[in-house]
């Protein structure tokens, strides 16, 4: 598969849909492509926080005053924030959206059949949830992603997008 995924096109789907938050542990996946041009966008307000599952309650209580958010992340930071993301997003049925930065996984190469193990675990482990996920390689998977926001804030379930390469700036 060839392709990119670029930022401002994964940016203004986001806003599109309505997200005016945006929580993060930086990470190297997001930031050339997404993290920075969102920290520079008047239009979103980016909250760094320490830890991802600390991010998943900040979503749940924005989602909970009616604002929208997306925690923009790493799978290991996903991985750390199972727990939370099960009590909080899935038991209580709050829509929080995450987008997941798939750290070293190869373009083209589905995350299941990934050489690195922690990459070849989330899909699984999401699907043992019950947690909707979709996977986002190129341009032509963005307009995913404010479907997938909307449907997560119409059901009050959790969604999860899967960044399958690195944006672009």
């Amino acid at each position: 598969m060839t392709g990119s995924l670029p930022g401002a096109a994964i940016i203004a789907a986001i806003k599109s849909a309505g997200v005016r938050f945006v929580m993060t542990v930086p990470d190297i996946v997001s930031s050339e492509g997404l993290l920075h041009p969102i920290s520079r966008d008047s239009e979103l307000r980016l909250i760094r926080v320490c830890k991802e599952d600390e991010a998943v309650g900040i979503s749940a209580g924005l989602a909970a005053c009616g604002q929208r958010s997306m925690l923009l992340i790493q799978h290991t930071g996903l991985l750390d924030s199972i727990n939370a993301l099960r009590a909080v997003a899935v038991e209580y049925s709050m829509p929080v959206c995450l987008m997941v930065g798939l750290l070293e996984k190869e373009p083209g190469v589905a995350p299941t059949k990934s050489g690195r193990y922690g990459v070849r675990i989330v899909q699984p482990i999401l699907d043992a949830m019950s947690i909707v996920h979709h996977l986002l390689e190129t341009e032509d998977d963005v307009p995913i992603i404010p479907k997938a926001i909307e449907r997560a804030y119409t059901d009050s379930k959790p969604v999860v997008m899967l960044l399958g390469r690195r944006p672009t700036p």
